[in-house]
């Protein structure tokens, strides 16, 4: 087996996949095309470990453990991916810059914190 081959499939998976993950919008999307890289690397572990007929395959159980690693991943990730859009109504990655609470009572960015003295001041 010639190792040119699942080389170049990998190398365009990934790029399929790194490409999915800078243009998209969508979270899911964004997940998917990490799934993409991820299977792209696992591609290269095998063509290597039947190439170089490591007696260990160490490439086979390097691809196992990536496989259980991005199970978990996609489950977590789904999981944070459907609280969001339920709290934001969207999954947009571009309108999720901050992600948490605002709190009113906390200074703008350009303004210094205010004094004790002066915070009693302005809530009596």
């Amino acid at each position: 087996m010639h190792l040119a081959y699942p080389a170049v499939l990998a190398a365009l998976l990934f790029c399929v996949g790194l490409y999915g993950v800078l243009a998209r919008r969508n979270a899911i999307l964004v997940l998917m095309s990490v799934e993409l890289m991820l299977n792209a690397v696992n591609l290269n572990l095998v063509a290597f470990d039947v190439w170089l007929r490591d007696t260990l395959h160490a490439g086979q159980a390097f691809t196992l453990f990536i496989i259980a690693i991005a199970a978990a991943e996609i489950g977590i990730g789904l999981a944070i991916v459907l609280m969001v859009y339920r709290n934001r109504g969207s999954s947009d990655v571009d309108r999720l810059r901050d992600t948490a609470e605002t709190d009113d009572s906390a200074p703008a960015p350009g303004e210094a914190p205010a004094a004790a003295g002066e915070k009693a001041e302005a809530t009596a």
